[in-house]
């Protein structure tokens, strides 16, 4: 019994690394995905470094934004994909000008 309980024990923890190891990677590929689904940024904020890609996907049926006010903006049809390239001024905060209620934040390091 309590070699059943170590093997589901070690069980979880390799699959809690793996899943771990699965999000750097896929931040850490100079692309930082977010999804947007159910009217919001997941996640909604980001760290990224100068030159990298932010890349939305909309898993939503209509579309969206990326707004910076008083700045540039992204429109993402439902379905579609939308990227931006970021600079060291694109620490901001942004939002979706269909939804004001959906906001997101990056910040970008040096």
């Amino acid at each position: 019994m309590m070699a059943g309980f170590l093997n589901r024990r070690q069980l979880l923890l390799t699959g809690a690394v793996a899943l771990a190891g699965a999000k750097l990677a896929r931040a850490h590929n100079g692309t930082v995905h977010v999804t947007i689904e159910n009217l919001a940024f997941l996640p909604a904020e980001i760290t990224v470094k100068d030159g990298e890609t932010i890349e939305w996907t909309n898993k939503d049926r209509f579309a969206h934004t990326v707004t910076v006010k008083g700045g540039w903006e992204v429109v993402i049809p439902p379905g579609k994909v939308a990227t931006h390239v970021a600079t060291a001024d694109d620490t901001v905060d942004y939002y979706c000008r269909f939804h004001p209620n959906m906001r997101g934040r990056i910040t970008v390091e040096g």
